[in-house]
């Protein structure tokens, strides 16, 4: 039997952990963060429901339980309870394999995601953090990329075509703003010097966040966000309105519930991508008390609301944005990712990598006037972004091609066409 003595009697003095207690602290971890994730999740619906229904002046789920909040558990047991149903052409092996390759990365990648600043226990530091991966940011990359063949194969195997259509929308939508997602987090690991993302979190903490240091990435990783998790306004794999319901068309039961798990479960990871990579992850802003040691439980518990709050802050964004945009079309959709993210993502690497580069050259240290300097080019950026080359003409053929004389041409020959009937009648 291993008692606390015995974890005391193998923890060495410089505060790591044994390998025994390094081994049954990750699986507490793992235990612990499935657990919340999994309630997270159910909740993020309930949540969207009713976020739904304040945006639109009505009430939401508000029947089972106090205020509705076990409609969730109520949902999952009608979804247990239902029979399942198979089309008769599928390739059923592969049919019932989809939604789990569709639910697993969206799971694993929070592994090397920190939540937290190092807790101190009596048998060594345990960082809060499942799996602290030097390549901890590949890492997620190459996990989140894999989602993309469970649906793709979800829509294949039914053996339904508007199932197909939406399982090849999706791939080509996904496949397209990857590149742009990982352009993007390229800066991010120019001013941090590494993949692992603890060093990122270090970084911004002397810096600054990124999202003032790199706003254009920021910005471009916050679009490709909603394109990869097929969240309004790039919603086009599950266009009710023209696909049924998509790739999980032919869907049932529990497997049918995977597929809005996961999306929801890619949501609170983009998210927790989104607050790490570009709003200092579990730092707190404005002080440098969280950043150093000596580490202690109140650190910890603090840093994991601050990185709870900034989560929560996107998944509210996320909600917000579904209810308030309008979809794209699928050619706007594709415009805006070949023709704009990605050659503006690539300017933008060979822009930072040339201000760090000088920065280094002249002396100046990784601290407030290198952050300074970058926030400064930045602005810059932005402006000639949102006020220059903007103004409606970058997302083709989202704009008009007439000039302000075209327009006023098509206005007069609507005005004589009115007279006209007028004059008829």
């Amino acid at each position: 039997m291993i008692t606390p003595d015995l974890f005391l009697q193998v923890a060495n003095p410089q505060g790591d952990p044994s390998l025994v207690v390094f081994v049954i602290g990750t699986v507490v971890k793992m235990v612990a963060i499935f657990t919340i994730y999994m309630v997270g999740v159910a909740y993020t619906t309930f949540a969207e429901r009713r976020v739904s229904a304040w945006i639109q002046d009505r009430h939401g789920p508000n029947r089972v339980g106090p205020q509705g909040i076990l409609q969730v558990a109520a949902d999952g047991i009608k979804n247990i309870m239902k029979e399942e149903t198979y089309p008769n052409f599928a390739s059923k092996a592969i049919f019932i394999l989809a939604p789990g390759l569709v639910f697993v990365p969206a799971m694993i990648t929070w592994a090397v995601i920190p939540f937290g600043s190092p807790l101190p226990t009596p048998w060594g530091r345990i960082d809060l953090v499942v799996a602290d991966l030097p390549v901890g940011f590949l890492f997620t990359l190459a996990i989140s990329s894999i989602g993309v063949y469970g649906i793709v194969l979800a829509g294949w195997s039914s053996n339904n075509k508007y199932a197909l259509l939406g399982g090849l929308r999706a791939s080509a939508q996904m496949v397209s703003y990857e590149i742009a997602m990982g352009m993007s987090t390229v800066c991010v690991l120019l001013l941090a010097g590494n993949v692992s993302l603890n060093q990122v979190v270090a970084q911004q903490s002397q810096m600054g966040w990124n999202a003032f240091l790199l706003t254009v990435a920021a910005f471009v990783f916050l679009i490709s966000a909603f394109a990869e998790t097929n969240r309004v306004p790039f919603d086009l794999p599950e266009a009710e309105s023209e696909l049924i319901a998509g790739y999980h068309t032919e869907y049932s039961a529990m497997k049918f519930s995977m597929f809005p798990i996961a999306e929801y479960a890619n949501m609170i990871t983009a998210s927790a991508l989104m607050a790490t990579l570009f709003f200092g992850g579990w730092d707190i802003p404005f002080t440098q008390w969280d950043n150093a040691g000596p580490w202690t439980v109140l650190k910890s518990v603090l840093t994991f609301g601050a990185f709870a709050s900034k989560v929560l802050f996107f998944i509210f964004f996320y909600i917000w944005i579904r209810w308030t945009l309008p979809r794209f079309r699928y050619d706007q959709l594709m415009s805006l990712g070949w023709k704009l993210l990605l050659p503006m993502t690539l300017i933008y690497v060979v822009i930072v990598a040339t201000a760090v580069l000088a920065l280094d050259m002249a002396g100046v240290t990784r601290g407030p006037l290198f952050g300074g300097a970058l926030f400064a080019i930045n602005v810059v950026l932005m402006g000639v972004i949102l006020f220059i080359l903007d103004r409606g003409r970058l997302i083709s053929p989202a704009h008009s091609r007439l000039d302000a004389s075209g327009v006023d041409q098509l206005r007069s020959v609507s005005r004589d066409r009115i007279k006209l009937a007028r004059k008829g009648t």
